[in-house]
């Protein structure tokens, strides 16, 4: 029989229907102002801390809605946004270098949905109010220093083998470092040994006068290796510092071979967040050059092993040139004050790094070792392809001398102040950044300004919807009705969707995107009746002409909607930020308003009026 569903249909359509229902429900009950605390390295939050907070809060007299421990952290739920700002200052204070307290908003859910995993939608920055930062990786820098680090391991690698060289230095036109032998056969040697153990480099011999020269390079696979690495442990690094500025719902993400995108929802300081996410402050420990007199090393007598820093008063140190261990060993660091009430950082190293620190204490008992800061900052001044040039600084924080074997944790002094000493440590604990980043791209949204671009979005799209469903009611009549309904419901399903999908996160331009998908349901439809009522003219029975209607307008509803959900599909492969967000709601848009608009109301359509002969006119 024409138009007829059997009534597993049916029953799979009310599924769907309940099913996008459920999930789309969390959208309902709104959100909580909320803190979120939890422990950095070396601190451990248990149920003696919640207690904690809990007397603090009641010390600056703030009643929260509720305080609970879960998952290793504390979730304390506020009346308002104003008691969420103090307490987040009292615990910040109270608390300690040990925790992390963020701003936060917590769903409202019922414990029922969220046992079935029903959570809102999440509310990208422009909605919700943050910092937007665009950054770029300095990709010469990290060359350069991939080209250094190369310097030491063959220069070391070539001593463990006894190979004798002359020099070894950058080169300075190609990316990679030139060895200078005294002869061709330790030249020979030389190769045999370094060219398997370093692939992705080219190894190119030339004579100059008396000497041997070997240039090894990187090849075009290395260099982008490279550069992949320094962004992508770059971004590894990022992500480590916006959990420790305490940011909820953070974005941090590549975009393009040298930029992050970095997004800190509820953040409004953003001279804060610039400190912490721009710095590139690292350490290097050297041995001490003991030997050496400050006023030779000064008047050009300086040793090719050692090389000249200055302090932070200004006053000329001589160090070795090798590296002890550098900074990427270090897996903790707290700031604190030592027993003269000077402020330090007392670091804990990774297996590794103890090794080697505990290897070169033990020789090197009463000799001195000297801390080396350094850090990259910008200049202002402009470089011939118009990235920003940036400046690196380097000076001696300290000079101790060994008294003891040292082990996997050790402290620095040295610094001026407190807070110097807290910024170094978070730094530390995040890592040091392989390459120099600069902020290329800064916004900042209010939380006011985000509520009023939802309030607007929804503004749109109840006028737009309003009009679309007055024109379908007057147009075509009973059937139009049944398009409405199709149209609500696709709505209703989008933001289900959307909400069952872990990373999907609505926008402003995602919300211009259900926008287009309610007049392209609406498409569909008109698509539809508009090809029944031509059957019906070319004198067809009712039911003939609803079932030719729906089914020779599905491949034209097809073409059309394919052919946009490829556009939404590229966007989504290129774009950035925004463009993505609009490419993702389009996408579910697209799917769903191709279920509502054919499946849809053709259930409706045959549920009212399939299979009925004694129809003698249709209200469309």
């Amino acid at each position: 029989m024409l138009n007829k569903y059997p009534m597993w249909k049916y029953l799979l359509l009310s599924f769907i229907v309940l099913l996008s229902l459920l999930y789309a429900a969390p959208n309902l009950y709104g959100e909580d102002p909320a803190l979120q605390v939890s422990a950095t390295r070396g601190a451990k939050i248990e149920l003696a801390t919640l207690d904690k907070v809990q007397a603090f809060l009641k010390q600056a007299n703030i009643s929260p809605k509720s305080a609970s421990f879960e998952n290793g952290q504390i979730l304390i739920r506020l009346k308002s946004s104003e008691d969420q700002l103090v307490a987040r200052e009292t615990l910040s204070d109270k608390l300690g270098d040990g925790f992390i307290t963020a701003l936060n908003l917590a769903p409202s859910t019922p414990a029922w949905l969220e046992a079935i995993g029903g959570a809102p939608l999440k509310l990208g920055l422009d909605l919700r109010g943050g910092v937007h930062f665009l950054m770029e990786v300095d990709m010469e820098e990290a060359v350069s220093k991939a080209q250094e680090q190369l310097v030491q391991d063959l220069r070391a690698e070539l001593r463990e083998q006894k190979i004798r060289f002359r020099g070894i230095r950058k080169a300075k036109s190609e990316t990679g470092v030139i060895v200078r032998f005294a002869d061709e056969a330790t030249l020979s040697k030389a190769v045999d040994y370094l060219k398997p153990i370093n692939p992705g480099y080219q190894f190119t011999d030339t004579q100059e006068n008396s000497e041997f020269v070997l240039l090894i390079a990187m090849t075009e696979q290395k260099l982008k290796a490279t550069k992949d690495y320094a962004l992508q442990q770059n971004l590894t690094i990022l992500r480590n510092r916006v959990n420790e500025l305490g940011v909820a719902e953070p974005l941090v993400q590549r975009q393009g071979t040298d930029r992050i995108v970095v997004e800190l929802p509820g953040i409004q300081d953003t001279a804060r967040a610039k400190e912490i996410l721009g710095a590139t402050a690292t350490l290097e420990f050297h041995p001490g050059d003991d030997v050496t007199d400050i006023n030779d090393a000064l008047a050009g007598r300086l040793p090719s092993s050692s090389i000249i820093y200055k302090d932070r008063n200004g006053r000329p140190v001589v160090v070795k040139k090798k590296i002890i261990l550098t900074g990427n060993h270090i897996v903790d660091a707290q700031s604190s004050a030592d027993e003269y009430g000077r402020p330090q950082v007392s670091i804990s190293l990774d297996s590794q790094g103890g090794t080697m620190m505990s290897r070169f204490t033990k020789h090197n008992i009463g000799k001195p070792m000297a801390t080396l800061f350094i850090e990259y900052l910008p200049t202002g001044k402009k470089k011939a392809n118009g990235k920003s040039e940036i400046e690196k600084r380097e000076e001696i924080a300290n000079v101790a001398t060994i008294q003891a074997q040292l082990g996997r944790s050790f402290r620095i002094t040295g610094l001026d102040n407190a807070n110097e000493a807290h910024n170094l440590a978070l730094l530390l604990r995040a890592g040091a950044l392989i390459a120099p980043i600069q902020i290329v791209e800064e916004r900042t949204i209010g939380p006011s300004l985000g509520q009023q671009n939802i309030n607007n979005g929804i503004k749109a799209m109840a006028y737009g919807l309003l009009a679309v469903v007055l024109f379908m009611f007057v147009y075509y009549r009973k059937f139009g009705v049944v398009a409405n309904a199709a149209l609500l419901f696709n709505i209703v399903m989008i933001v289900g969707v959307m909400s069952m999908i872990p990373g999907a996160t609505l926008t402003l331009p995602g919300i211009a995107g259900i926008v287009l998908t309610v007049g392209m349901a609406v498409d569909a439809n008109v698509l539809i009746f508009e090809r029944i009522r031509e059957e019906l003219r070319a004198g067809k029975s009712i039911q003939r002409s609803i079932h030719e209607g729906y089914d020779n307008a599905f491949s034209t509803i097809a073409d059309a909607n394919i052919t946009t959900l490829i556009t939404a599909i590229i966007l989504f492969a290129v774009g950035t930020g925004s463009i993505k967000g609009f490419a993702v709601t389009l996408a579910i848009g697209i799917a769903t308003s191709m279920f509502t608009s054919i499946f849809g109301t053709r259930a409706i359509v045959n549920a009212i009026w399939g299979g009925r002969n004694n129809i003698k006119k249709l209200s469309i």
